[in-house]
């Protein structure tokens, strides 16, 4: 049985293709897997647990349904749905996982993880990110209404969006020091992630041993997942 990677899926009512993808995806594949893990960004923006947005009640049921039949399924947060909190892991059935999660496939031990905390080199993005991850900020930002919660969250976007246009690209990937120093930390030889957007397979050395990095793609256009069996991983692209 496989076991499922997904990331960066930005699931949002103004792009119904890329929901009714992730609904065909957990009714035709993930409902047979051993496992599926969500390794964040889930949601294009995620304000509460509390928030009522019809358009989400597809994806909450599409989860719940996967443990129905069976199938575990783990979230972890990513930076635009980083409030995802105990009620919603109630409803759907996922379990919530911490930054780094280290997996045991087979014979390998991989670490997981979202990715932001790898782009050390994006100065402004890690000052934001260690503000909003603040649970005083988070407090006082969940006690606003949902109006309100809405209109921040929009603003934030934008502001990410016009930031992301300005920033030079090689900023917004990872550092490859703090690759190396996460995966030293952890006593690992492959890791995976998304966050950057760049799907690919990394082979670097690491104090002389062959290290992998695994990078899950968006969801805008096509799908991305990896599927990992007793054969090794496969990182493949899902199409509409």
């Amino acid at each position: 049985m496989n076991t499922l990677f997904i990331s960066d899926l930005h699931l949002d009512s103004e792009r119904p293709s890329s929901i009714q993808q992730f609904l065909r995806f957990t009714e035709e594949e993930a409902s047979t897997a051993a496992a599926l893990y969500i390794l964040g960004d889930l949601f294009e923006a995620w304000i509460g647990d509390d928030d009522t947005h019809p358009g989400y009640e597809p994806i909450i049921e599409a989860l719940a349904s996967l443990k129905l039949r069976g199938t575990p399924c783990f979230f972890m947060h990513g930076n635009r749905d980083f409030l995802v909190g105990k009620r919603f892991a109630a409803a759907t059935g996922c379990q919530l996982l911490a930054e780094h999660k280290i997996v045991e496939l087979g014979d390998k031990r991989v670490l997981l993880t979202h990715g932001d905390l790898l782009c050390t080199d994006d100065k402004p993005y890690m000052d934001l990110r260690a503000t909003v991850r603040d649970p005083n900020w988070q407090r006082d930002f969940l006690a606003k209404s949902l109006e309100e919660r809405r209109a921040i969250a929009d603003d934030l976007r934008d502001k990410s969006q016009i930031a992301v246009a300005e920033k030079p690209p090689e900023i917004m990937d990872v550092n490859q020091q703090t690759v190396e120093a996460t995966m030293c930390e952890h006593e690992v030889s492959i890791l995976l992630h998304g966050h950057t957007h760049r799907p690919g397979i990394h082979h670097f050395d690491l104090n002389g041993i062959e290290a992998t990095r695994i990078v899950l793609g968006a969801w805008y256009e096509q799908g991305s997942v990896v599927r990992w069996d007793a054969n090794g991983f496969h990182l493949e692209t899902l199409s509409r």
